[in-house]
């Protein structure tokens, strides 16, 4: 059946009107020049009408596309590169590791010691950043007060830390790293390490630098009274290379039991069934 269709607003009507009950336009003439015009005109309208369909369908996939996308990032947890490659050993257990509200401790196979923060997925109680500004801040006070002639933090820097998801380096060179472009940084990294070790040089002989950040994370934690999760073992992650020495973990153990920090995740990779058996 044939669909007839004002040339002028777009009406369906059926064969027999002859002026359009929407509009009022003529639909109809009775000499053969304007019935061709008319069906002309009917063609180029459904033409068009087609054209700014597939025009409207493309819009909305466009939308619907960049609705996903853009809740696709804020969801999602991105993962900075980490300074060394960590190969964890196999385990038995399957508890997932936090992906809000963590302290990752990562043990490169030499020692060396990095730590990553992550804040709350709802922004409006401590998002990442502000997470690791506040630490930063706290952690270089306790560092300052042993050692008076630190320089001190500019705003800058501040905001700067913020936005780095992994660290180590030690108090004294943290304001140059922090002043680095994105690669000097990284090299820098590879080659430092936060100081966990305690020594007869340093001001404090009860404590280390190492001790100085999770002096600040508790304080922080405990400030915005989410340290539940710290007391409950779910925000510590310990992440080790499967052939790192013992006496190396041990060491970072030792620090959190100082630290009244008993209890914390050991990340590891999931065995296979077959190795399981």
């Amino acid at each position: 059946m044939e669909v007839n269709i004002c040339p002028k607003c777009g009406n369906i009507f059926n064969g027999s009107e002859k002026y359009c009950s929407n509009c009022g336009a003529k639909l109809l003439q009775e000499d053969g020049a304007d019935q061709q015009s008319f069906k002309a005109n009917k063609t180029l309208f459904a033409s068009k009408r087609r054209k700014n369909t597939i025009v409207l369908l493309l819009i909305a996939a466009l939308v619907i596309f960049g609705s996903i996308l853009a809740f696709f990032m804020l969801t999602s947890t991105f993962l900075e590169k980490e300074p060394v490659q960590v190969i964890t050993p196999p385990s038995l257990s399957e508890e997932n590791v936090p992906e809000e509200k963590f302290v990752q401790i990562l043990i490169a196979p030499d020692g060396k010691v990095y730590l990553s923060l992550a804040g709350t997925r709802d922004e409006s109680v401590l998002p990442s950043e502000k997470f690791r500004e506040e630490v930063l801040t706290t952690a270089y006070e306790l560092y300052r007060n042993d050692n008076p002639n630190a320089e001190v933090l500019t705003p800058t820097q501040i905001t700067e830390f913020g936005k780095i998801g992994t660290f180590g380096v030690p108090m004294n060179k943290l304001l140059q790293w922090l002043d680095m472009s994105t690669g000097e940084r990284d090299e820098m990294l590879r080659k430092e390490g936060i100081p966990i070790e305690i020594t007869k040089d340093h001001p404090n002989s009860r404590t280390n630098e190492f001790q100085y950040w999770l002096s600040a994370i508790k304080q922080v934690f405990s400030k915005y009274e989410i340290d539940k999760y710290l007391r409950d073992g779910n925000s510590i992650v310990i992440k080790a290379e499967q052939d790192t020495a013992f006496d190396k973990i041990h060491v970072v153990m030792e620090n959190l039991q100082s630290a009244h920090l008993n209890k914390f995740i050991l990340m590891t990779s999931f065995k296979s069934e077959m190795e399981r058996e």
